[in-house]
């Protein structure tokens, strides 16, 4: 832990002297706001940053209006930027005690900030000026680190199969089961293969190994982030055992084949030579539109499919530690959150919400599409698990160390065993720095 704070300061150090440089985008909420004096309130004013595209700039100054309207005694000023700017620009921010008031934090950066003191625990405002009355604890529970609240969840995916019903009926599949297993998903390969046509493009290894994992109890990664979270390798050789058969019998595109394609355009799902992909609810809707034509989400299989999934945030709403306006800046989180009326500028554009009120209201404007993709996630609620809480420090690594055994199994260059025993070795030497 502490080789990683080293890290991190020094990081803190280069953005705190690019941003001398150039001009700041913000001031401090307390040089911009005033408090209240003698029991009479009086203007305060938010600073509020979030990273994103356009069309996500322009809805979110839109339902900014909307707060400033029914409370005009809070101003909001925005900071917004593209992926990159937004954590380049914040670093220094944080750096300086000056971080905005209302930060949009993502899973990668939301251990980092919250375990340097950055981020205001939100739980005495839940109840209070963030009301929670339509959401579930499994859902809130997202934005917690040693039970304090570091960030209220914005939205939610779910991982599952999103395949051409064409595609499966021509493998002699009439429909897949809500209850199906990962043996009906070897069978349905072989079926696959048989017709001439791909089963799916093969999985995130990390993403479906953690699901594999939690449907027997375990994860990826231990409670302490400083170990893997299970001890039988037999777990890892079972799971990409059958992940590279399907590989190398043909069911499943060989990684030479999927380094080829240049894009979503090039998917073999697309291409109608795969009955599906497994991949995040976020992406169906993209999905289906490249495809053109009708695609439907199933869940994943089981046994143990509700121990396995899990409700994913998107990203957070946090407030910064350095803000003098705490209460305000709830206020907006629970005005964008439950609002009905800002949701149908949002349109689960950070996520599937969480208000069951909310998604109600929106489901009378959504796409088929989109209305497919929420009762997923709808399904996920009542047959999930907790959250494992966000990767530890070091992960980004391991993942990229997993996916590289993972394609050296599926070309068959690397026995399953012997990339278990790379996997526990080399990991756990990475996470025992956390340590």
């Amino acid at each position: 832990m502490k080789k990683w704070l080293a890290i991190f300061m020094s990081v803190f150090m280069v953005f705190t002297l690019a941003a001398c440089s150039g001009s700041t985008s913000g001031e401090s909420s307390s040089d911009s706001g005033t408090k209240s004096e003698g029991g009479k309130d009086e203007e305060v004013t938010l600073r509020i940053a979030w990273w994103g595209s356009e069309p996500r700039h322009d809805y979110t100054l839109k339902v900014i209006e909307m707060f400033e309207k029914e409370n005009p005694g809070i101003k909001i000023q925005a900071e917004y930027a593209s992926w990159d700017d937004y954590w380049k620009k914040l670093a220094p921010q944080a750096s300086a005690q000056q971080l905005p008031d209302i930060i949009q934090m993502d899973l990668s950066y939301f251990s980092q900030y919250a375990e340097n003191g950055q981020l205001a625990d939100l739980s005495p405002y839940v109840g209070n000026q963030i009301d929670t009355t339509n959401f579930t604890d499994n859902y809130i529970n997202g934005g917690k680190l040693d039970d304090k609240l570091y960030g209220f969840n914005l939205g939610v995916n779910v991982v599952g199969f999103h395949y051409d019903e064409e595609l499966l009926k021509k493998a002699g599949v009439d429909s897949l089961a809500e209850d199906w297993t990962w043996d009906d998903y070897k069978e349905l390969a072989a079926k696959a293969k048989d017709a001439g046509i791909f089963v799916d493009t093969t999985m995130k290894a990390d993403v479906f190994f953690n699901y594999y994992l939690r449907t027997q109890g375990k994860s990826l990664f231990g409670k302490d982030g400083a170990s893997l979270g299970y001890d039988d390798d037999q777990m890892f050789v079972d799971f990409f055992t059958m992940t590279s058969d399907i590989v190398k019998d043909g069911a499943a595109p060989t990684p030479d084949y999927l380094a080829q394609l240049k894009g979503l355009e090039d998917d073999p799902v697309v291409k109608q030579e795969a009955i599906g992909i497994w991949q995040w609810s976020n992406q169906f809707v993209g999905l289906q539109q490249v495809a053109n034509r009708p695609l439907k989400i199933q869940n994943m299989p089981g046994p143990n499919t509700s121990d396995g999934l899990y409700l994913k945030p998107s990203m957070f709403w946090s407030v910064a530690e350095n803000s003098e306006h705490k209460e305000a800046a709830a206020k907006f989180i629970d005005f964008f959150v439950n609002n009905e009326e800002a949701n149908k500028l949002i349109l689960g554009d950070r996520g599937i919400p969480g208000s069951s009120v909310v998604k109600e209201a929106l489901k009378p404007v959504l796409s088929p599409e989109q209305v497919q993709v929420f009762d997923s996630v709808e399904w996920a609620e009542q047959n999930s698990s907790a959250f494992d809480g966000p990767d530890p420090v070091g992960a980004g690594e391991i993942i990229e160390m997993l996916d590289s055994l993972s394609e050296q199994m599926n070309y068959g260059q690397l026995k399953v065993e012997d990339a278990a025993k790379q996997f526990r070795q080399q990991a756990e030497s990475i996470l025992a720095q956390n340590k």
